[in-house]
């Protein structure tokens, strides 16, 4: 079953690539404890099926980097991007779209959270496995507030500009 509005986050972790140490932060893969990390702040979150990938790389991402400070103008805390990769793999495309102090891309590199989430999209006969859906999601305090699932295999209802409106 998908998660839906009034549901809370599962308890899973992810992983988020830094490129620079700071204070609690080291370099390389850190855990991201889904709960913990969303504890009393307002998140956007979105999800793609691959970093990389055409779609998810030249209007997904690129929507939410580009109006980043339109959601924090509105409060949101912060705004994340998932995806089945890993963390190095997420750590380099966050990179490339230059999405460092405005979107955390974070990877469930097993898929463990998206299935939690009732999310996975099997596209092994493709080649690429078990993927995650695309949509997006406000989230507060860990309760899922507003819900965008993509059915068309387009990009819709998750883009950035629709989020902003919800708000």
């Amino acid at each position: 079953m998908a998660i839906k509005v009034g549901d809370q986050l599962p308890d899973a972790r992810l992983a988020e690539y830094k490129d620079v140490a700071s204070e609690g932060c080291s370099i390389g893969p850190n855990k991201v404890m889904v709960q913990e990390a969303a504890k009393g702040k307002k998140i956007v979150i979105f999800a793609v099926p691959g970093a990389f990938t055409p779609t998810c790389s030249e209007q997904h991402a690129p929507g939410y980097i580009k109006m980043a400070d339109q959601f924090k103008a509105k409060g949101v805390d912060e705004i994340w991007c998932i995806s089945v990769n890993d963390p190095f793999v997420m750590g380099a495309w966050a990179r490339a779209q230059n999405a460092d102090g405005k979107v955390r891309f974070l990877a469930d590199g097993s898929g463990v959270f998206t299935k939690a989430l009732g999310m996975e999209f099997d596209l092994t006969k493709g080649g690429l496995g078990v993927r995650s859906q695309r949509y997006s999601m406000l989230v507060e305090d860990g309760v899922v507030k507003k819900m965008n699932l993509e059915d068309s295999g387009h990009l819709e209802v998750s883009n950035a500009e629709k989020m902003l409106e919800q708000i």
